[in-house]
């Protein structure tokens, strides 16, 4: 990705989608993707850290172009013992900057969430994302000061959508 080019989120959800990866959508995008009127710089996911959904994560990547990103001129690529972790991977893709996270929050991995999901079509791709009570929830578990300033636009959006 160029230096002022804007991300492509879709594109790298098509790559991830073609390689049939196992993720769910958190952070940013997903509260984008419920209606909540925020920005966000990056794409979070939480992948399945299954031996087979790896080897599909490690294809798209490839795919991708994918290195960890604040590195200086170094392009680390990723390896697969590294996205087996419950920790997070920063990384910059040929579409925009992509967090790989094994679990969030109070340790929440990919099989946790899943019941707290709801599947979305979005650019003509079916994703699983998080869905906005448990996005709230795992935001009041980290409370950053970011998160400190996206909880009342979740709780408002979430207050919205429940009228409807």
């Amino acid at each position: 990705m160029e230096k002022n080019q804007l991300p492509d989120f879709l594109e790298i959800l098509k790559v991830l989608t073609k390689h049939k990866v196992d993720f769910i959508v958190v952070g940013g995008v997903c509260a984008v993707l419920h209606g909540a009127p925020v920005t966000t710089f990056d794409l979070d996911l939480v992948h399945s850290r299954s031996s087979q959904n790896l080897a599909s994560l490690m294809s798209a990547l490839n795919e991708l172009d994918a290195y960890y990103r604040g590195r200086g001129d170094q392009r680390l690529k990723p390896k697969r013992l590294h996205l087996s972790s419950p920790g997070h991977q920063l990384l910059m893709t040929n579409a925009g900057p992509l967090d790989l996270l094994g679990t969030i929050g109070v340790g929440h991995s990919y099989k946790d969430l899943l019941e707290h999901t709801v599947e979305l079509g979005a650019g003509g791709l079916n994703l699983r994302i998080l869905n906005l009570e448990k996005l709230i929830e795992i935001k009041k578990e980290t409370i950053t000061d970011k998160d400190k300033a996206m909880l009342p636009i979740l709780q408002h959006t979430l207050e919205e959508k429940q009228k409807q």
